[in-house]
């Protein structure tokens, strides 16, 4: 189960613990975005830091439709206990975390400054 807080900006706030290919670690605090649909962005500086490895160049279409080109790294991430290796998309000022790290897993958020997020892995549903 992975903990955070709702921000005074009412933003799902959750720690991550991220681990690049020399084995140092960094603890960051990721905004919950449930509008990205990839795994994990992290601010360019960051993957700079970590001397991620480079996996390709990767284009994306905004919100506001604004087409916006980024790297896309590799990245060991801390998940439910475990080292999970997934793909970050190198842009913006602020690591998010998008659906498809979350996917299997639930959400819980109380909308609230100060209110309590939850992840946690998701209970098999039947089909």
């Amino acid at each position: 189960m992975i903990e955070g807080f709702v921000n005074t900006e009412l933003e799902a706030v959750v720690p991550l613990s991220l681990r690049g290919p020399d084995g140092r670690e960094v603890e960051v605090e990721a905004v919950v975005d449930t509008g990205y649909t990839g795994s994990l962005t992290l601010p360019p500086p960051l993957v700079a830091e970590l001397q991620l490895p480079y996996l390709f160049n990767n284009r994306a279409v905004l919100a506001d439709d604004t087409e916006v080109g980024f790297r896309a790294h590799s990245v060991t991430v801390l998940w439910e206990g475990g080292p999970r290796r997934i793909k970050a998309d190198a842009m913006g000022s602020t690591p998010l975390v998008g659906m498809s790290l979350l996917y299997d897993h639930d959400l819980s958020i109380q909308v609230r400054a100060g209110g309590r997020v939850v992840i946690h892995a998701g209970e098999p549903q039947p089909v």
